[in-house]
């Protein structure tokens, strides 16, 4: 530190003091206080001036977003400080290409000296600072390790299934035993069975809200408050209702949430690596989960069958009380739409059912430019869809032999092909950890200056866009693995799911969403005997595809059985349900309706008519009055002391004309005007 020392410059220090989270105490710790006075010690003995002290206490290195070190940043743009000191280089930072970049670039533009004290590091001495980047490096490659450390810790915690969270969700308490631990809150416990209950029924997220409220039930924030928790008091405040108005994502989180089904859920957000500050969050189904952590407040079943419901938006009914039982689960063959309920002439068949056909919606919006209609009778879909479940659920429980044989069809594994796809994944997790060795070695280059910053960013950018393309191969290559490695389990769920459903006679929403994933129709083809046939795919849980089924659409006109008239008592065809008189009597009662409809305007215009002649005859006389008067007034003398001159008498022999037409005309639009609006502006 002897070129320190010669140094006669008198510098404006900002004392730069951190301590990682992890170290940290209340306020400020002792290491804190050391580091203070280590460096205030040092300034006084160099004898410059301390502008300001800069604190970070419990911020870790690898985020450079601390406020007090943002505060130096902004002090050192605007000229208040010309000289950083830190006791040691890790203070500054432990992420060794952002302390690279203040060291090499942000300090000496601004003409800032940086002093890390018992490192020996000064920018002013140019000999010491060639290590500086192998200090950087080993910082970071330490706060790398402390962060796998910790993450390691706490991801085996979870994978023993103890709770990590700060406080228990809503319906439940931590065991007083054991705070990794849940157990039912049995204060609350009853209004999570209610909503699950209800969405089982049918109902969405708005009507289990609104069902909710209307119980005056405190929303999870106000009690969690009620149970001593700080923190959620913000959400109502100046609003004591507020704490009775459940919100649709309350409503909603705890219909998402494995908790309840007695599983813990973790790592629904997560950094791409411990440089990344973005924490994107996962869909429900990419979480990591834990089963059978805790008791649950429903059944696994009953989870899963409400994920599947939330999922298809299925709705209770439509405006014509048609129950929308496949909502969400029918879909088009051919472009992957869901297919819409749509009611076509319902008056002309007595059931509902049998007056509602299901369409394709990308047929439904765009018409046969993106699709055709792929129309299918609710009453066939509803038959073919029963009869097919009766017939897996009969041979589940009376035809071993068969299902033997779709077990094996269902469960065979393409051998060579899962041989290759391991092949593949052992050579890509090879190359991904190919690509980590080369970037470190491609930095030290750089900081070495061995390569330059341009082709530095050039291969950078080619090694990220490989990794980024090997992820999303090895991802799928899992996911297809995984996909072979469960279909066994899932043959065996699927045979003992449906023995449960042996001889039903109706189905319903929670049936279809128990056993059916979706449901594929097609569109309907001409045979060559002249017969019309159509093709239904049926995805059921676990197992998928079996095959295909081939049904004999409905004719969708079908007549009614005939009726007497009402008037004249003829036995008649109807075109409705509602119909109640024969084609003849129709005629003549329409005709009659019409004329009397046509008799009621005139008798309605005539009357505005004579309204209107009233208040024009009252309008006719003031008007001539005002007339009259002012065409006088110059020939008298007060018109002449006015100044007013008589107009000759010629003259009036084309006012009086120009006027009575005037006042003609406009009556006559008044009237027209009546008779076909009944009324004037």
């Amino acid at each position: 530190m002897a070129g320190i020392r010669t140094e006669n410059k008198v510098y404006e220090v900002g004392m730069y003091c951190r301590l990682s989270k992890d170290d940290g105490t209340d306020n400020e710790s002792a290491s804190i206080a050391t580091q203070k006075s280590i460096l205030t010690d040092y300034v006084k003995k160099q004898g410059w001036h301390i502008a300001k002290t800069y604190v970070d206490d419990g911020y870790s290195g690898t985020n450079f977003q601390r406020p007090s070190f943002q505060n130096m940043i902004k002090d050192i743009e605007n000229g208040l400080i010309n000289c950083v000191i830190t006791k040691d280089l890790s203070r500054l930072g432990r992420n060794y290409l952002d302390c690279g970049l203040y060291l090499e670039v942000f300090f000496p533009e601004h003409n800032v000296r940086y002093i890390a004290v018992n490192d020996g590091v000064d920018t002013l001495n140019k000999s010491a600072m060639d290590i500086t980047p192998f200090r950087n490096i080993l910082n970071e490659m330490y706060s790398a390790d402390v962060s796998v450390k910790i993450k390691s810790a706490y991801r085996a915690r979870f994978q023993q299934g103890k709770f990590m969270g700060t406080t228990a969700p809503y319906g439940y308490v931590k065991d007083p035993a054991d705070h990794n631990h849940l157990l039912i809150d049995d204060k609350v416990a009853h209004v999570v069975r209610e909503i699950f209950d209800l969405a089982l029924a049918g109902n969405g997220i708005a009507k289990i809200c609104k069902h909710i409220n209307k119980q005056h039930i405190l929303r999870p924030a106000a009690y969690a408050v009620e149970r001593g928790e700080t923190g959620y008091e913000r959400y109502f405040e100046g609003n004591e209702e507020n704490r009775y108005i459940w919100s649709e994502n309350s409503v909603r989180g705890i219909l998402r949430s494995p908790i309840y089904a007695g599983n813990l859920a973790g790592y629904k957000r997560i950094a791409a690596n411990m440089k990344s500050k973005k924490r994107p969050s996962k869909l429900p189904e990419e979480w990591e989960v834990i089963p059978d952590t805790h008791e649950g407040i429903v059944t696994q079943e009953e989870f899963d069958t409400v994920q599947q419901l939330m999922t298809s938006r299925r709705r209770e009914q439509n405006a014509g009380g048609f129950e929308n039982i496949f909502s969400g689960v029918i879909k088009c063959a051919d472009c992957g739409y869901a297919m819409r309920a749509a009611s076509a002439n319902r008056r002309k068949r007595p059931d509902i059912i049998d007056c509602v056909q299901y369409t394709c919606n990308n047929y439904g919006r765009y018409g046969n430019v993106m699709c055709t209609a792929h129309s299918i009778e609710a009453r066939d879909l509803f038959n073919a869809v029963l009869a097919d479940i009766n017939r897996f659920a009969d041979m589940a429980v009376n035809d071993e032999k068969t299902v033997r044989v779709i077990e094996k069809r269902l469960t065979e594994t393409d051998q060579s092909r899962a041989r290759t796809l391991e092949k593949e994944q052992r050579k890509l997790n090879k190359r991904l950890a190919e690509l980590d060795r080369l970037f470190s070695s491609l930095y030290e280059d750089k900081v070495m200056e061995r390569i330059t910053e341009r082709n530095f960013e050039m291969m950078s950018g080619k090694y990220q866009k490989e990794q980024l393309e090997i992820e999303a191969r090895l991802k799928e290559v899992t996911e297809t693995l995984n996909d072979s490695y469960e279909k066994s389990q899932g043959v065996r769920d699927f045979l003992s799911l449906i023995r449960n459903y042996q001889g039903i006679k109706e189905l319903d929403a929670t049936i279809i969403n128990a056993l059916i994933d979706k449901i594929l129709v097609s569109e309907c083809e001409k045979l060559t005997d002249g017969t019309i046939r159509q093709e239904i795919k049926i995805y059921y849980k676990f197992i998928g595809f079996v095959g295909e089924l081939h049904i004999t659409p409905t004719k969708r006109w079908t007549a009614l059985k005939p009726k007497n008239c009402t008037v004249c008592g003829a036995e008649y065809v109807p075109r409705s349900a509602i119909s109640k008189y024969c084609p003849e009597c129709r005629k003549r009662i329409r005709k009659v309706q019409g004329t009397e409809t046509k008799r009621r305007g005139r008798e309605r215009n005539r009357q505005a008519c004579i309204e209107l002649s009233a208040k024009n005859d009252r309008l006719t006389l003031l008007t001539m009055t005002g007339i009259t008067v002012l065409t006088i007034i110059p020939f008298t003398a007060f018109g002449t002391m006015l100044g007013f001159v008589a107009l000759p008498v010629t003259y009036f022999a084309y006012l009086i004309p120009c006027i009575l037409l005037y006042m003609v005309l406009a009556t006559s639009l008044k009237k027209a005007y009546v008779r076909h609006y009944g009324e004037l502006l």
